[in-house]
């Protein structure tokens, strides 16, 4: 009998699902559900009320409408008493406030129409103004936690949303049981146990396998409301390719799964991606190019610097220390550029962009549209191109979108290397590298390799890696991650070489570059934070610090 691992992948848009061979590797069934409510922005559903600037929220009955579409397309392809494990990976930080049995909030008569109880995507950042007080308190205190955050922390996080919700709806806040990360809660829905993934904790939430949680002297300090904090958050911390538990009878009848199937814990969505390209070792920097970018480095050693958004012990591989660092918007800026600037075919200003030479169009552009998730972790930060003349062609400014993504990686590469963790190569997956003259780009610029990884859906396929893991070899799965990476993934399908006098025009370029990233980034931030708030007083809108 064929033995299947099943990775359920939970993007910013759609769930994916994947089966995949556990003894060739070999993607036998996939699936895709695209959340009928999408990235709420605008007004909740059913509500005329509009929300405020930064908020980003999701319904979570779209995630579990989701798992329920995909898991039931997969089992027409492959047997339910064929899937040996499942693994799951989550957009992250995305958090909601429950109730003890599971019940959103948002999902309750009393509380449908209040933004602060629905789900917080990765992206909402309107928890800016907190976040900037944890970090002040923070160095305050010297808190030792930040040396794990290169010292700042983002809106994006844990804490700050869940701050926000105190400040803005303490009857949301009080009324909330727990607040969990949407992987751990989808989690709880198939088991009906509840945990907590050491990857979205270390790297969203504070935690950390040597400091546990924020301790409540200092949450005390940030807000007297805020005692008990850590008594809404799940205690049990477990790592993916760890059990977390099993589909539940209740599921299964649902679902059309087996009950009794493990289950492993939940893993941050790029991160699932690193064992999903084939990697099981310290050295590749792994990036996933899509929407926005994730880079992920695992490392032998520990070392504290500013230069990453997070590094935690055994976060993404067993015995590493993961490095993540990201872009808050890669793909996005393409597809911003391409939707709203473009009055000709996408595929002819790709052509034409591709035929432009380094250093042509005379433009650099600060990559920048959805604020800065590293080094600089600032949301407030926004983009910027220099150089435009009235002779400027919309292929130029998308080329110099383009580098502008590639100059924002090589500002992470090369703090790793200045501060000792060594960077080998770079791996890539996602969306984005099917442009072959973007992947170059990245080459050139980094003055790397670029491998790419041979699976389209390495995410999904990195979560069926962990759901083999948490099945074991008793069940028909692997004991260790570098087992069923092994047996379960395949060689890289195309190396792009960086060429040596394109990467010697493009040192010019970054030079440039990195003097208007230290210029806007770092001497004068409040320029661009100035921008954002004269654009909402404008637009009659509540300034954000006054939130």
């Amino acid at each position: 009998m064929k033995q299947y691992a099943l990775g359920l992948d939970f993007g910013t848009e759609s769930v994916r699902a994947l089966a995949v061979d556990c003894e060739t590797g070999t993607e036998a069934a996939e699936a895709v559900f695209s959340y009928p409510h999408g990235v709420i922005t605008e007004t909740l559903p059913g509500d005329t009320k509009p929300l405020l600037p930064e908020f980003a929220l999701q319904c979570p009955s779209d995630y579990r409408e989701g798992a329920l579409h995909v898991i039931r397309e997969v089992l027409k392809a492959v047997r339910a008493d064929e899937i040996i494990g499942i693994g799951v990976d989550f957009t992250a930080c995305t958090v909601l406030p429950i109730k003890t049995d599971g019940t959103p909030l948002c999902e309750l008569d009393e509380f449908k129409s209040n933004p602060q109880a629905w789900v917080k995507l990765w992206k909402h950042h309107a928890a800016q103004p907190q976040a900037d007080r944890i970090n002040a308190t923070a160095h305050r205190r010297g808190e030792k936690f930040l040396d794990y955050y290169s010292g700042i922390i983002s809106s994006e996080w844990l804490l700050p949303k869940c701050w926000e919700t105190l400040e803005k709806a303490p009857e949301v806040y009080n009324a909330a049981d727990l607040f969990i990360e949407a992987g751990d809660w989808l989690i709880q829905q198939m088991t009906g146990s509840f945990s907590r993934n050491d990857c979205a904790a270390g790297y969203k939430g504070l935690w950390s396998e040597e400091l546990g949680n924020p301790s409540e002297d200092f949450l005390v300090a940030l807000d007297p409301k805020l005692a008990g904090f850590n008594g809404k958050i799940v205690d049990r911390v477990i790592a993916a390719g760890e059990e977390a538990g099993t589909v539940s009878e209740a599921f299964a009848a649902q679902s059309g799964l087996n009950a009794g199937t493990p289950v492993s814990a939940a893993i941050i969505d790029a991160h699932s991606g690193v064992p999903g390209m084939g990697v099981s070792g310290a050295g590749p920097l792994c990036m996933i190019m899509g929407t926005s970018m994730c880079h992920m480095l695992p490392a032998t050693d520990l070392h504290l610097f500013n230069g990453y958004a997070g590094v935690v012990k055994n976060g993404i591989l067993p015995g590493y220390y993961g490095y993540e660092s990201g872009q808050a918007a890669v793909g996005d800026i393409f597809g911003w550029f391409a939707k709203d600037f473009m009055d000709r075919p996408f595929a002819e200003i790709e052509s034409k962009a591709a035929a432009l030479k380094p250093g042509e169009s005379g433009l650099i552009a600060l990559d920048w549209m959805n604020g800065n998730r590293s080094i600089l972790m600032n949301a407030n930060l926004s983009g910027a191109i220099l150089g435009l003349t009235l002779g400027s062609k919309p292929e130029e400014v998308y080329r110099a979108l383009i580098e502008a993504t590639a100059f924002g990686t090589k500002i992470i590469v090369d703090s790793y290397l200045e501060n000792h963790v060594p960077v080998t190569e770079l791996v890539a997956c996602g969306g984005l590298i099917r442009f072959e003259h973007v992947m170059q780009i990245f080459a050139d610029v980094l003055e790397m390799p670029v491998k790419i990884a041979a699976s389209g859906q390495a995410v999904a396929l990195g979560s069926a890696i962990f759901g083999a893991v948490a099945a074991g070899h008793a069940r028909g799965g692997y004991d260790s991650i570098a087992e069923a990476v092994g047996q379960m993934t395949k060689p890289f399908v195309r190396t792009f070489e960086p060429k040596p006098e394109t990467s010697e025009i493009y040192r010019e370029l970054f030079a440039v570059y990195k003097r208007c990233h230290d210029l806007f980034g770092r001497e004068e931030p409040h320029l661009m934070k100035q921008l954002k708030q004269i654009k909402h007083q404008a637009a009659g809108e509540i300034d954000q610090q006054d939130r």
